[in-house]
């Protein structure tokens, strides 16, 4: 018998980007990681290995999330510390009004 095996018509999203987005304005290094996953995505899927492509995309999707979620708490931590090094020079004196 002639058993077809049961393939998705659409390829997953690969995130790229998003990957490439959050790679140029939060964080570098996973980032990067993010777009090797996204590029990953429509080759494992050409290749008919949708698992692949299918994890491959998760993947992306997951990192470019942790690339944004790192570049908005150093852009968090440096308003932090820049309100209180204002702080601390007015409480210092440093301005004079």
């Amino acid at each position: 018998m002639n058993e077809q095996v049961n393939q998705p018509q659409v390829p997953p999203p690969n995130y790229l980007v998003f990957a490439i987005l959050t790679t140029i304005f939060c964080g570098k290094i996973f980032g990067i990681v993010a777009i090797v996953f996204a590029a990953q995505v429509n080759s494992y899927w050409n290749a008919g290995n949708y698992e692949a492509a299918l994890s491959a995309s998760r993947n992306a999707k997951l990192w470019a999330w942790v690339s944004f979620a790192a570049g908005m708490a150093w852009l968090i931590l440096g308003i932090i510390l820049s309100i209180f090094g204002v702080l601390a020079g007015l409480m210092q004196g440093a301005f004079n009004f």
